[in-house]
């Protein structure tokens, strides 16, 4: 299952306002960290295997760059556990 252009666009988006990396007590959303779109792709790649395989895979695949690109870290471990289960509901009607 894939989604076409307009429906990777609306998870795009669903993703870009609602997902958020945390650093201390700052919240810096998807969309604008430009994180968004690859999260959505990834996602995307994986809806076959349901919301919640999808959601974990597409996090770990998706790499963010820290200081210039020395590091990279998985965005995973950049965003708080709650957000899991936020990426899960966003993807639920795409899986169905």
């Amino acid at each position: 299952m894939t989604l076409d252009s307009s429906e990777l666009h609306d998870l795009k988006v669903a993703i870009a306002d609602r997902l958020y990396i945390q650093v201390g007590n700052w919240h810096l959303y998807l969309g604008d960290a430009g994180l968004a779109e690859p999260l959505a792709i990834e996602c995307n790649a994986n809806l076959d295997q349901g919301s919640s395989v999808a959601a974990r895979n597409a996090l770990e695949s998706v790499q963010v760059q820290l200081a210039g690109g020395s590091t990279r870290l998985p965005l995973a471990r950049l965003i708080p556990p709650s957000q899991l289960f936020d990426l899960e509901e966003i993807l639920d009607p795409y899986c169905r």
